[in-house]
């Protein structure tokens, strides 16, 4: 089977692009950067496509609102409906559900939105590692499958506007149902996220990540390319990926 190729669609702003490539060459990919505005029409000729974290177009409006209205995200839309895999990283997370490719299309527009963050005492951005639960026992996504159920994952979060809500929030306990949340917020050892900083912007049902009705298409707010080699994880970590980095840590010292 060839090698899977991949685009990493940059917009003006982003500043991860750069770190996104070299996870997915490290993965096994054929990664290459695809600008927005070359010709749409080169899509097809990948298999799947990441938009990385950053601030395109500075934010302006609402975070990813620029972006999601480029002629080349209406043609990651063919490519969605083909299902292909589409991965939005913080930003990109933001263009996604601004599009309207996450959580899927509306007559009136976008039915849920990426909100300032909600934080007790303070606003703004915020910087943290968290852990995430996976839940994939409603259903299986293109993101999930190399994770067992209930496994807990570190990774950082780093944004303004991370908080998944809609008008009714309530809409989101039926995307639990159908198993469009594959990744939420939770404590070091799984447990609920019972408040800040577990939860770290008070999305609603502790969603961390939402996908389309498919599960082929996937904003998440975390930053998996901040968190895919051992020696990104924090010494002081707490859990399992923390224990294992300061094993890691000690080995090495060993060997000097």
């Amino acid at each position: 089977m060839d090698t899977p190729r991949i685009a990493v669609i940059q917009f003006p702003g982003v500043n991860c692009e750069y770190e996104t490539l070299r996870l997915l060459v490290e993965c096994g990919f054929l990664a290459t950067l695809v600008r927005w505005n070359e010709d749409p029409r080169r899509l097809p000729n990948f298999e799947g496509f990441v938009l990385p974290g950053g601030f395109s177009y500075q934010d302006r409006v609402r975070a990813g609102a620029v972006a999601a209205r480029d002629p080349i995200v209406e043609a990651l839309k063919l490519e969605a409906s083909q299902g292909k895999p589409i991965l939005g990283i913080c930003n990109g997370a933001q263009v996604l559900v601004e599009a309207g490719l996450v959580p899927g299309p509306d007559d009136d527009g976008p039915i849920v939105a990426l909100a300032p963050n909600r934080m007790p005492g303070r606003g703004g951005y915020y910087c943290r590692w968290v852990y995430l639960k996976v839940n994939k026992a409603k259903r299986e996504t293109a993101f999930t499958s190399r994770f067992e159920e209930g496994a807990v994952v570190p990774m950082p979060v780093a944004h303004g506007e991370g908080r998944f809500t809609a008008r009714d929030e309530a809409i989101f306990e039926g995307f639990v149902d159908t198993g469009q949340v594959p990744l939420t917020y939770c404590a070091a050892d799984g447990g609920p996220a019972a408040e800040f900083p577990d939860n770290p912007n008070g999305a609603a049902a502790d969603a961390a990540a939402l996908t389309n009705e498919a599960g082929n298409v996937m904003a998440i707010m975390p930053h998996p390319e901040r968190a895919a080699w051992l020696r990104q994880v924090p010494l002081n970590l707490a859990g399992e990926w923390g224990e294992r980095r300061q094993a890691a840590s000690r080995l090495s010292l060993i060997h000097i």
